[in-house]
């Protein structure tokens, strides 16, 4: 009798992507019956600081408050390579003062972090990512963190670039931008840990080689994308580093660690022992 996991991921386009070939059923895991329970991100961050789910996606920024119980899985991160999270105003805005109120999509998440990191002196307003638009365009924030399809769309619901943060990243460190990890519980007996990671390499996989039946699952998650934009998202998310993160990548995601640590945003940076 098979084994059943809990799957814990977003319900957005590139997720929607990556998990396709579980989610289909394309990809036979022999002892393992995967449940996919979709949610927002900075849920899924706080169920992982509970230890809900026996595999989950989270915020590259939450996973040290949680590594003694979960263990990164080197497939499944969502990496940005000169591109990621989006600082928007109001159209017309003149920059950001330093006692600029931002809304961002939940104090768990990478972006927060990020923005931290860029200017540390803004006031930060939690918020769902969702409706962080709505925040910035009626003034309730002076300028929002865009993460999701946002960062394609914000142009034509009357927001404004201030700063791409996955660029800003790269041009400071010359390094791709882990932005979110799949963790898996580390009670979890070795060989189980192994085959949920061997099944999630092989989703991803199997995505890549059947994109456009993947892409057309992914679509129904796209929140108002249209098919062109969808598969430009998607393509910005999984990709060859979340078939398994690379060397730069990994190194990548240990000076997110170390520069927030330093600024006092983390805890300690935990060591990175994938599976």
């Amino acid at each position: 009798m098979a084994e059943t996991v809990c799957l814990a991921h977003s319900p957005d386009a590139d997720d929607a992507f990556m998990f396709w070939g579980l989610a289909s059923g394309r990809v036979e895991t022999p002892g393992l019956a995967f449940e996919h329970v979709l949610a927002d991100i900075e849920t899924l961050n706080r169920w992982a600081a509970e230890g809900r789910a026996e595999v989950t996606a989270v915020s590259a920024a939450s996973y040290p408050r949680f590594a003694r119980h979960y263990q990164p899985l080197l497939s499944g991160a969502s990496v940005g390579e000169g591109y990621g999270p989006v600082v928007v105003a109001r159209a017309g805005a003149a920059g950001l003062p330093p006692s600029a109120r931002v809304g961002v999509p939940g104090r768990g998440t990478t972006a927060r972090l990020l923005l931290k990191l860029w200017r540390g002196e803004l006031e930060e307003v939690e918020l769902r990512f969702d409706d962080v638009p709505a925040a910035v365009l009626s003034g309730a924030v002076d300028a929002g963190v865009l993460i999701h399809e946002g960062q394609l769309t914000f142009m034509e619901m009357g927001m404004e670039l201030v700063e791409d943060l996955g660029r800003w990243w790269s041009e400071e460190t010359g390094l791709p931008l882990p932005l979110g990890l799949v963790v898996v519980r580390r009670d979890l007996p070795l060989q189980v840990r192994q085959a949920i990671s061997h099944a999630v390499r092989a989703s991803v996989l199997a995505a890549l080689a059947s994109r456009e039946e993947a892409l057309e699952h992914a679509l129904a998650f796209g929140r108002g994308l249209d098919p062109e934009r969808a598969t430009r998202f998607v393509g910005m998310y999984v990709n060859r580093e979340t078939l398994e993160l690379s060397p730069r990548a990994r190194e990548g995601l240990l000076l997110l660690y170390r520069l927030g640590y330093q600024a006092g945003l983390l805890p300690e940076p935990p060591p990175l022992d994938f599976v």
